[in-house]
């Protein structure tokens, strides 16, 4: 549908079933970088015999048609009729039966530089389709809900040719493969080119032997031994957890330089951006080992939710993205640590996700309306989903979640299904009415909570009432919000410290409701909204020196964090404004690092500072202006403070926490460099860089060796450390990859786009790698005051790589013009050069409906 300004816009409520059910797919591949030939052969049969419609395949404008003919016969040409992005057969040429329709097309793959379809990447084939990349293959129904079992055959001199399925033939210069499982043309995947394995195999609970191979490039064969093992061990989880075995002879997952996206689902053949899994001591943090092992899973896990039960439109992505999420996040909590997982989940969820909630990209996890599909590959998509499937399951319980899953699972096998399907089978297995729930995937905005206490002592042996208050603020095309169902996790907390009472989830239905507690005796503190039991802002009257309370005796990890959290942003915050603080953050950290008892990993979390990003996000949700400079020079401060105030603990810690022997990316290991890191971060402000400058030395991972180039980078200093770090790892793409990022992300603010456009100018900045331009970019946004520098340098700088690259990848540009989404936030001057940016890359000649949707969202926010 196209509305009034030209927009294509695509709405959920003009959803129609493909009038054709398509049941078989045969796909001839003769790779040609230049000119590959597809042929297609397509069993189709009418959905309803008595109502003729026309047959409509997606086509993109790359794709060359030769060849078209129907049950082997070439059709009147009248009915074949060809537009830009769509080929079609009048329903008069169409028989009211089955019927085989063959077409042969020849596409450049070598020109094919936005990585849709199929491309080159260092002489290698690959695809990604993923969500509507097969139109620019071959013509075809390119939606999710058209599902068929695919034959492929591949003719080419490379030596490893592989596609989804299982191999049913192989011989010099050709492979056949079969995937007996219906699926959508997204999950469609094709790999050419010269490759080594690392193999292994996996025996599944009912005794099939599966084969596993990680491909890489040969040079890179060391480096895909951590890869090989997350997948071993997330077969296994899935089969423990959630009973779900894999059901194919061979698994593959493959490793491409030149990746839009992390990694792909493809039904037995994963494609997987390199940086996440190569990895070694030497080229790789501890947070490039978690993040390896966690989409590693994440996407195995697709193999059930997402492949073998899909979405119906791309309105549902959340349905299979979300639960994805959520699943990979418990998998993680058990092969690490639940508490600093969760932790970490919610950083990462209120860094980007509040954020989108707060500007012009705001949207629900199942959004209405769309232009560009690949523009809601968002955070709301993928974490607020996720958040959402975890309500689900903390409202039913464990066996009601599992009730759940089983039966959709039995149910929903082989199916394209929606979010009312996903809700009716908690329903059917709970008892429960989903209805008012079910507002969480169709309202977009994040909800303010309030919290008010009613202390009566002399009432029922101690009566405390709880009020709350639900409140969502407008969000674009939705002014208005009803309640949700919002479970609140809540504990009490004696006054000498010890737990009154264990945890209760009460369940707040209304605009505001009242719990009540009785025989308490003494007033207790409460402890809200423990475990982030719902992805709300709660606001409740609190002075800091009952944060520092909970800090010391919440038994809820995170509880625990957010108390210290907000001590730490209360002062800030007033800091940042020029006004003194009203507590003593300081002290009641360094109480709580000192506590050997605890987790180290949870202790680096407790050490390290809220984010300027954060700092600011508080404050424009108190109604304040933010400052960037001001921010950073109140982070800044308080640093300095804790670090010169715990000296000696902390000089203590960094030499406690050295790790002996041989590096290991376990979870142990992991979590005393993290504490080691955080410690060093702060003791370099005072030590001159002596310990950072030793460390980067001697350091034996590149876990250590990244902590200390920040270190050092942050104080204006470590141009020696950078040149040693590029003169050990030229030539090693994801190594150079850090080494771009961190120079403008760890800049003092005013040196940050200086130094981006430096870097810019540099041969081996590889821009239209995908991952060299993320990491330039994103490495300048991440430095709050350097981004948002006064002068509009960082905006300039941004809109210009931006405008460069829409042409040759407009996925890319758009998804990093998100960069630009809070500047509404900021005073005048800045608001008037991001503007004056953004209607920049408005103006351009031949922008991508990729990056004018975004764009145009986030100019709307000023108007």
């Amino acid at each position: 549908m196209t509305e009034p300004n030209g927009q294509n816009v695509q709405k959920l409520a003009d959803y129609r079933p493909y009038p054709f059910v398509l049941t078989a797919t045969r796909l001839h591949f003769a790779l040609n970088p230049a000119a590959t030939e597809v042929r297609a052969a397509l069993s189709f049969s009418p959905r309803d015999a008595d109502m003729p419609q026309d047959l409509v395949l997606d086509g993109g404008r790359g794709v060359e048609l030769l060849s078209l003919t129907l049950d082997g016969e070439v059709p009147d040409p009248a009915h074949v009729i060809r537009r830009n992005e769509t080929l079609t057969l009048s329903a008069a040429a169409l028989p009211p039966h089955p019927f085989l329709l063959e077409t042969t097309v020849r596409i450049d793959p070598s020109a094919n530089t936005a990585c849709e379809g199929l491309y080159i990447s260092n002489g290698m084939f690959c695809t990604q389709c993923e969500a509507e990349g097969f139109r620019h293959i071959t013509f075809y129904p390119d939606r999710p809900d058209v599902m068929a079992t695919f034959h492929v055959t591949i003719d080419s001199d490379l030596p490893v040719l592989l596609s989804n399925g299982n191999p049913v033939g192989q011989s010099q210069g050709r492979a056949e493969w079969h995937d007996p499982w219906p699926k959508p043309s997204y999950l469609f995947a094709l790999v050419a080119g010269e490759l080594a394995a690392v193999s292994d195999s996996f025996t599944t609970r009912s005794g099939r032997r599966v084969a596993l191979n990680v491909w890489v490039r040969p040079r890179d064969q060391d480096r895909a031994g951590f890869a090989m093992e997350s997948l071993i061990k997330s077969m296994k989880w899935d089969e423990d957890v959630y009973g779900r075995e894999y059901d194919l002879d061979v698994f593959n997952i493959v490793a491409v330089d030149d990746f839009n996206m992390g990694a792909m689902e493809n039904k037995g053949l994963n494609i997987f951006n390199s940086k996440l899994v190569l990895a070694s001591p030497d080229t790789a943090t501890d947070g490039d080992y978690e993040r390896i092992e966690a989409v590693i899973a994440h996407e195995y896990f697709h193999n059930w939710t997402g492949n073998r039960i899909t979405c119906r439109d791309w309105f549902q992505l959340c349905l299979k993205e979300g639960l994805t999420v959520f699943r990979d996040q418990q998998f993680t909590s058990d092969m690490r640590s639940a508490a600093v997982k969760r932790i970490e989940d919610v950083q990462a969820l209120r860094s980007r996700q509040f954020r989108e909630d707060q500007g012009p990209l705001a949207h629900p996890p199942r959004p209405d309306r769309y232009e560009e599909i690949n523009n809601f590959y968002t955070a709301t998509v993928y974490e607020k989903g996720a958040e959402v499937i975890g309500m689900l399951k903390r409202l039913v319980g464990d066996d009601g979640y599992r009730r759940a899953l089983d039966l959709y699972f039995d149910r929903h096998d082989g199916d394209a299904a929606t979010i009312e399907d996903w809700l009716k089978v908690f329903e059917d297995a709970t008892g429960r009415d989903l209805t008012q729930f079910k507002r969480w995937y169709t309202d977009a905005g994040t909800p303010r909570l309030t919290m008010a206490e009613d202390w009566q002592p002399g009432v029922a042996g101690g009566r405390l009432s709880l009020t709350f208050k639900q409140e969502t603020p407008p969000t674009p095309g939705q002014p208005e919000k009803l309640p949700r169902v919002i479970p609140i996790a809540v504990g009490l907390i004696g006054p000498n410290g010890d737990e009154v009472a264990p945890t209760q989830v009460l369940e707040m239905t209304e605009a505001s409701q009242s719990f009540i507690v009785e025989g308490l005796g003494a007033r207790p503190v409460v402890s809200a909204l423990r475990g982030f039991s719902a992805p709300v802002v709660l606001t409740r009257p609190m002075d800091d020196q009952t944060r520092a309370f909970l800090l010391a005796h919440d038994t809820d990890p995170f509880s625990r964090w957010e108390a210290g959290r907000d001590l730490a942003l209360s002062a800030l915050t007033a800091a940042a404004q020029g006004l003194a603080p009203g507590g003593d953050h300081v002290a009641a950290i360094g109480r709580l690092i000192a506590d050997d008892a605890a987790d180290p990993a949870f202790r680096a979390l407790c050490l390290t500072l809220p984010g300027e990003e954060e700092i600011a996000t508080r404050l424009f949700s108190e109604g304040k202006v933010p400052d960037p400079e001001a921010i950073h020079a109140a982070r800044e401060a308080m640093a300095l403070r804790m670090a010169e105030t715990h000296q000696d603990l902390l000089s203590r810690l960094y030499d406690g926490m050295a790790v002996s022997g041989p590096y290991r990316p376990d979870a142990a290991d992991a979590a005393r460099r993290s504490l080691r890191n955080a410690v060093l971060a702060l003791l370099t402000r005072i030590d001159g860089g002596e310990r950072a400058e030793i460390l980067f030395g001697i350091a034996g991972n590149m876990t250590e060796r990244m902590a200390a180039l920040i270190a050092l980078l942050r104080r204006g200093r470590g141009q020696a450390e950078l040149a040693a770090l590029h003169d050990l790892f030229d030539g090693n793409r994801l190594v150079m990859d850090k080494w771009f990022a961190v120079q403008p992300m760890a800049a003092l603010p005013a040196q940050a786009a200086p130094i981006a456009r430096t870097l810019s100018q540099r041969a081996d900045f590889d821009w239209k790698n995908p991952n060299r331009f993320r990491a330039l970019l994103g490495g300048l946004a991440a430095n709050h005051a350097g981004f948002h520098a006064a002068d509009g340098s960082g905006y300039d700088f941004t809109a210009e790589w931006l405008l460069r690259m829409d042409p040759f990848n407009p996925q890319i540009a758009a998804r990093m013009s998100a960069v630009f989404e809070t500047w509404t936030r900021y005073d005048a001057g800045r608001r008037a050069k991001a503007l004056a940016a953004l209607e920049r890359i408005a103006a351009a000649d031949g922008l991508s409906r990729n990056t004018r949707e975004m764009v145009s969202r986030m100019i709307a926010a000023g108007a």
